[in-house]
């Protein structure tokens, strides 16, 4: 009887504090309105990444427990993601259809208040962004096991978009199928990536099995959930698009696969105090003129995270390099170092400054 009591007198304090925080949520829905409304006469950008992740990080310094940092985090950023759409309506366009990696990483960062819709190529992701059909887009650029993905380097190229925030998302894969029992699959479905990263689980435990590249992980799932005998391999949430069961659990050969992602707009993002700088650029054609360039970021003390080339489709035989660096070069404090490196290049595009992604599962 006393358990009981206790039990109802601990429901009761949660249901006054579910009406306060209910109070305090709507509250802050009506100051972002007064922000969108203010940021719509100004055009001034939404999606704020630096922003956020300064609240973000000041609530986790803050947070006494019990809740877990990762629980806040995870609060926070679907606070964000509706305060977003409540300034304006977010349109969000990936690598589709639904339930590719592209879109669970889009999910997971920018929460799921926003419209995520989907595109058929990456090509038609830029053009979306580049020609203002959605406010942002999200594309895979290097995974740490396989490199870059060079189709994204080289739209850079193709349309002017910009780089607004980073996250890296961890890649799992999960064998998925209507069949209950291995024994029964006699066909896997997958991205190429996807079935590389598995090769060695697949082999091992489905020798001789047939293997057969998608587009998407997503599409394979499709494919599975429509052909007895099948499997898939993909995420496992795609069991919830599909009503797949999972055969397999964690497949790939390495556990430690991750994804870096990119968020994009057609916008400049904001200067101010950002972490690093991503630039294309080319230099001329004569000896040491790389090593002059490059120079010029390590003479400053200027840490390079990564360098590319990539080759110029219009000229034979000539590259553009896609780099990233561990400063705001668009910050006053870099102005004569970014003047210098422009001299010290054919050409030089600086493509946004952003601030470190974080690392998300799920």
């Amino acid at each position: 009887m006393e358990q009981e009591t206790t039990l109802q007198r601990i429901r009761e304090e949660i249901s006054r504090l579910d009406q306060e925080i209910l109070g305090l949520l709507n509250r802050r829905a009506g100051l972002s309105l007064e922000v969108g409304d203010i940021k719509s006469r100004s055009r001034d950008n939404v999606f704020k990444p630096f922003r956020e992740k300064e609240i973000l990080n000041g609530l986790a310094r803050n947070n006494p427990g019990p809740l877990p940092e990762g629980h806040l985090r995870n609060i926070y950023r679907e606070i964000f993601s509706s305060s977003r759409s409540l300034q304006q309506p977010q349109k969000v366009v990936y690598l589709g259809p639904e339930g590719t990696f592209s879109y669970f990483a889009g999910v997971e960062y920018l929460g799921h208040s926003a419209d995520f819709t989907p595109r058929n190529s990456l090509e038609d992701v830029f053009r979306a962004v580049s020609l203002r059909e959605a406010e942002l887009g999200i594309i895979p650029l290097e995974n740490s096991m396989q490199g870059s993905v060079g189709q994204s380097l080289d739209m850079f190229l193709k349309f002017e978009v910009y780089i607004h925030a980073e996250v890296f998302f961890r890649i799992s894969h999960f064998l998925l199928s209507l069949e209950t029992d291995l024994s029964r699959i006699k066909k896997i479905y997958s991205h190429p990536q996807a079935l590389q990263q598995c090769s060695g689980w697949l082999r091992a435990n489905l020798p001789g099995v047939s293997v057969v590249p998608e587009e998407s992980t997503a599409s394979a799932a499709a494919r599975a959930a429509s052909e007895k005998g099948t499997a898939a391999v993909g995420h496992k949430k795609l069991i919830k698009f599909f009503e797949l069961n999972v055969l397999g659990n964690h497949i790939e050969d390495i556990p430690d696969n991750w994804t870096r992602f990119l968020i994009i707009s057609a916008y400049p993002p904001e200067t101010g105090n950002r972490e690093k700088t991503s630039l294309l650029f080319t230099v001329v054609d004569k000896p040491g003129s790389l090593v002059s360039a490059l120079k010029v970021l390590s003479v400053k003390g200027i840490n390079m995270r990564k360098l590319e080339s990539r080759p110029l489709r219009a000229e034979k035989w000539r590259y553009v390099f896609f780099a990233d660096v561990e400063c705001d070069l668009t910050a006053r404090e870099y102005a004569s170092v970014l003047q210098e490196l422009e001299e010290n290049c054919h050409f030089m595009r600086i493509l946004g400054s952003y601030p470190h992604g974080p690392q998300i599962t799920a």
